[in-house]
């Protein structure tokens, strides 16, 4: 089982379209928030920047090479043992990605997000992504 975290952590995370579809990544069953949804990324750890960080996660997690683009938006949530700063980023990939390092991907089409739960902070994102396009 992971470990649950504490405080405070920032997490970055690629929205990236192909043909009006979004993908999206399932954690897997031993992860914290387990076989939930979200946009691929990951934890900003001290000395890195948002970015290098982003191209490493997704690199990781789904196997190709971000190209990170503008700032889409910020958010905090806060879960019982911890807040979560999520910060999305436009992002393009070189390749096709692939579960890598996590349970699956999924292109989406934005009608169909309701079928895949997410983790209460991607879902406030997810909402507030769909609204402003």
């Amino acid at each position: 089982m992971a470990q649950v975290p504490s405080g405070s952590i920032r997490v970055v995370s690629a929205e990236i379209q192909r043909r009006g579809n979004y993908l999206i990544c399932q954690r897997y069953a031993k992860a914290v928030l387990p076989l939930l949804w979200e946009f691929p990324g990951g934890r900003v750890r001290e000395g890195q920047t948002d970015k290098d960080r982003l191209v490493e996660a997704v690199r990781h997690r789904i196997g190709v090479h971000a190209i990170v683009g503008e700032l889409l938006l910020e958010k905090v949530h806060s879960y019982a043992e911890y807040d979560v700063t999520l910060v999305v980023y436009r992002c393009t990939i070189d390749g096709e990605p692939w579960d890598n390092n996590v349970n699956a991907v999924a292109w989406v089409a934005p009608e169909d997000f309701a079928d895949y739960p997410f983790p209460g902070a991607d879902q406030q994102t997810v909402a507030q992504l769909l609204e402003d396009a």
